[in-house]
């Protein structure tokens, strides 16, 4: 798990989710949180955010969170420090560990995760993994490429044009 993710736990009944939305080059951010760690990061599909009638109700967290990704658009900012809370299974989870691993412009295959979690012949769960991860730029799951450097899929925002930028943006190579 990277340094900076936190335990996975879940908001407390009681408590409301911290809620904040902010404006970059792929479109407009969500970003939650549950008061010690940024738990989700949508990027919005179709002019679309999972929580558009819902009020803003920031926090700390959130708000250092959006600070980063200001910085890391803005080409000032190549890692991210804020505290994380990834949910999901065992498996998904030591995929995303992975994935924070990586820094800035350095880039993994599909293939390289398997090997690397001793599943050679799990392509599939590797993609299904990367695809579900709740919080994607602060954890790259972009950094993710088939082999060749081809782009297959991006499950978050508006799929692989939203890939094609962020690659883009940190200068690695790829092809369609």
């Amino acid at each position: 798990m990277p340094p900076h993710a936190a335990p996975a736990h879940a908001t407390p009944a009681h408590a409301t989710p911290a809620l904040r939305r902010i404006h970059s080059p792929i479109g407009r951010i969500e970003l939650v949180g549950d008061g010690a760690a940024v738990v989700s990061l949508t990027i919005e599909r179709d002019r679309t955010l999972p929580h558009d009638g819902v009020d803003e109700h920031s926090d700390a967290i959130l708000d250092r969170a959006a600070d980063q990704l200001a910085q890391y658009f803005a080409g000032t900012r190549t890692t991210f420090d804020v505290p994380i809370a990834l949910n999901g299974t065992e498996f998904q989870r030591s995929i995303w560990a992975l994935l924070g691993d990586l820094k800035f412009g350095e880039v993994t295959s599909y293939g390289d995760l398997g090997r690397t979690t001793g599943r050679l012949s799990a392509g599939r769960a590797v993609g299904g993994a990367v695809g579900a991860n709740p919080i994607p730029i602060l954890v790259p799951c972009h950094r993710v490429l088939a082999t060749h450097g081809r782009i297959t899929g991006y499950s978050a925002g508006n799929g692989i044009p939203t890939k094609v930028w962020l690659l883009d943006h940190e200068g690695i190579g790829h092809r369609l």
